[in-house]
């Protein structure tokens, strides 16, 4: 053997330990793809940490995470899922995203899909089944849309003499038709008229409540959305300025000032994310883990709020509040 290919041979031989330990130490890159704003989603970002420290999965240490928010904006959304995947990253994370998910999905049939959405998952397209999800994606579907009725229950509960109820959607939200929909059949149950109002921004929010005024609402469902999600605090205020009575999907809204919500835990339900993440790293496909649906929903009261209103609460409402917030 000639000395120049020994020396070649050394020297690759040499490179293979370098080549092997650099792969060793590249770390999984996590796409997460939220519709609303950086700032809003704080908690949720947490509880999907929270989600993978379970698997053993430490962002930093032992995989990289990169994030991607519309800011409110569902007309970025597509690019930033064609983002990610050109990144390319090992999955994509659409916690409480409903427009995220469809995008990633439109964007790639190969990288794996964990979503967290209010929607039903089937309906919309994300997966085959509950089941047996069949394709790259799979999650939670936190089944808020169907909780609409319940909401407007316990709003009948605390005002039984309300007659006209509106109900606040995002008009971009795949979920709007379905809400609207089964808050009208909940109302005419219950021989009460419901109005439909639309926003998808902070001015329209603001019309929209001087409409529920001007045509006399009694009382005001907010539909589950990341626009509505991430102006939590603009919706609670305008709702106490304009005297308002507003149930809302989650417990944030309540620590705001809303006077009531009703739903499933959004940190719980990423956290399931965070856990369903883990476990495609580890090996497992998204088409062969079903669809979770969540089995625990809490309903929270804003006491001061509803002094501030004048109400007396029941205490049949009291009774059945997981938690009451003085």
């Amino acid at each position: 053997m000639r000395r120049r290919e020994v020396i070649t041979l050394l020297g690759s031989a040499a490179a293979w330990p370098l080549a092997a330990r650099a792969q060793q130490a590249a770390m999984p890159v996590i796409g997460y793809l939220y519709g609303g704003t950086s700032e809003g989603s704080t908690y949720l970002v947490g509880a999907f940490r929270k989600g993978l420290s379970e698997m053993g999965y430490l962002e930093g240490k032992n995989v990289t995470i990169e994030y991607r928010f519309a800011q409110g904006d569902s007309d970025r959304i597509p690019a930033l899922a064609a983002d990610l995947v050109r990144r390319p990253v090992a999955l994509i994370a659409t916690p409480l995203s409903t427009p995220s998910a469809l995008a990633a999905k439109a964007a790639t049939t190969k990288i794996p899909i964990i979503f967290a959405t209010a929607s039903d998952p089937v309906q919309i397209g994300l997966v085959a089944s509950l089941n047996r999800p069949g394709g790259n994606a799979t999650g939670i579907s936190n089944i808020n849309v169907e909780l609409m009725p319940k909401r407007l229950e316990l709003l009948h509960e605390l005002l039984p003499r309300a007659v006209r109820f509106g109900v606040l959607v995002n008009p971009d939200s795949p979920m709007a038709e379905s809400i609207f929909t089964e808050v009208r059949v909940a109302a005419a149950a219950i021989d009460r008229q419901i109005e439909l109002f639309t926003a998808r921004s902070n001015r329209e929010i603001a019309t929209a409540f001087a409409n529920l005024v001007q045509k006399g609402i009694d009382a005001l469902l907010v539909g589950p959305d990341a626009l509505t999600d991430n102006r939590r605090v603009q919706l609670a205020m305008l709702a106490m300025y304009h005297r308002m009575p507003t149930i809302y999907a989650i417990r944030q809204f309540v620590e705001a000032g809303g006077l009531m919500s009703y739903g499933t835990s959004d940190a719980d339900l990423v956290r399931q994310v965070g856990i369903y993440a883990g476990r495609v790293l580890k090996g497992e496909r998204p088409d062969e883990l079903p669809v979770m649906r969540p089995t625990k929903f809490e309903f929270v009261i804003n006491m001061q709020t509803a002094r501030t209103f004048g109400f007396t609460v029941p205490p049949t409402l009291l009774a059945v509040a997981d938690e009451v917030i003085e």
